[in-house]
This record gives structure tokens, C-alpha cells and sequence, in this order.
């Protein structure tokens, strides 16, 4: 069973960067598809970013679409997820997770079945 690392989170400002990083020991990242989840306190944890197992190809929330930029280090066998110009509503904890799902449902957390503990990340407005 693959086994997942967040690292990468913190606290920053408005407008700013961070980059998340996900480590996978146990599998092939290349082998699943890698998805960034996030939840808010208080609310349902949602789906941010994939990068898919076949072809690489890559979806995005519409909320982050044009900020965030998911990418994958076959070598290092880890997946990020760069995010800029950061906003307070970016605010949560991030999960990285592992899936062997069909494409159409990439963006159900029901169908990973793995998950890293998560990182935090804090937008200051």
C-alpha cells in the first residue's frame, strides 16, 4: 500500500506562494492518480487538483484554476502543487492522495486509497 508525506504548508499573505510537496513510498506516484484534496474548518473537504495516471493529464477545481499548477517527479516519486497568488479563502488543510479510479471520477475522495496525514496552509488577508 502506497504511503504518503504532505510537506510544504505554512502561513502567508495575501497574494503570496507556497508549494506543496507530496512523497509516496510503497508505489509509483507515475501509477495512480495523484490528487490534492483540501477542508476548510467547518466545511466538507473538497477537490483541488489531479494529476492522472494516464497521459498525465490534469484537472483543477474551477476556485483554483489559473493559481494552482499540480506536477509530478517521476524520479523523485513525489507530486506538488505549486500555488500562487494566494487568497484567505485558500485557507485549509491540504491532503495529498493516491487512486487507481476511472478518469471521470478523479475528483471523488471516495475513490482514493490513500492519503497523507495533510499540511496546513493559512492565507492571511
Amino acid at each position: 500500500q502506497v504511503q504518503l508525506v504532505e510537506s510544504g504548508g505554512g502561513l502567508v499573505q495575501d497574494g503570496e506562494s507556497l508549494r506543496l510537496s507530496c512523497a509516496a513510498s510503497g508505489g509509483t506516484v507515475s501509477r495512480y492518480n495523484m490528487g490534492w484534496f483540501r477542508q476548510a474548518p467547518g466545511k466538507e473537504r473538497e477537490f483541488v487538483a489531479v494529476i492522472r495516471r494516464n497521459g498525465g493529464y490534469t484537472n483543477y477545481a474551477d476556485s483554483v484554476k489559473g493559481r494552482f499548477t499540480i506536477s509530478r517527479d517521476n524520479a523523485k516519486n513525489t507530486v506538488s502543487l505549486q500555488m500562487n497568488k494566494l487568497k484567505s479563502e485558500d485557507t485549509a488543510v491540504y491532503y495529498c492522495a493516491a487512486g487507481a479510479q476511472i478518469s471521470s471520477a478523479v475528483t471523488l475522495d471516495r475513490m482514493y486509497i490513500a492519503w497523507g496525514q495533510g499540511t496546513q496552509v493559512t492565507v492571511s488577508a
